[in-house]
């Protein structure tokens, strides 16, 4: 858990993007604004979580998941966003999806096979050979007596 209020603010480059890309062009946003939107999204976002929280642990769960967050919107009167959440919600389980199948591919035995062989050609033999003094630099070398 963060220890300092400072912790809980968001990358000011973060905002600045999400502002750039929501505004008009030709649209300025002072900086103090830029603090003040910041802030304020840090804040929705805690509370947020708060409540998603909130309905987790009324499911008896320790995992907030994205129906709790789709839960807190509601109870927060911010339904009107809950189309677009769910549309977020489905690309993202349908990217974590996608890099599961291609991970399940990588791992076939075929090319488990060709790793193996990859690897085994990868493989250094570490060969000690003895060291003379003359490869040892002087102020490395041990002293005597």
């Amino acid at each position: 858990m963060a220890e300092r209020p400072e912790d809980f603010n968001l990358p000011v480059s973060v905002v600045a993007r999400l502002l750039k890309e929501s505004l008009p062009e030709g649209v300025a946003v002072s900086k103090e604004a830029r603090a003040a939107l910041a802030k304020a999204a840090a804040i929705f976002v805690l509370y947020t979580t708060s409540l998603s929280n909130n309905f987790a642990t009324k499911s008896k769960r320790k995992t907030v998941t994205g129906q709790d967050v789709m839960a807190a919107m509601e109870d927060m009167e911010l339904s009107e966003f809950l189309p677009q959440l769910q549309e977020a919600l489905e690309a993202f389980r349908k990217e974590k999806s996608a890099k599961k199948d291609k991970k399940k591919v990588k791992e076939t035995p075929e090319s488990t096979e060709k790793e193996a062989d990859d690897d085994a050609k990868d493989d250094v033999e570490m060969v000690e050979e003895p060291v003379s003094d003359a490869d040892i630099a002087p102020e490395d070398r041990p002293q005597e007596g």
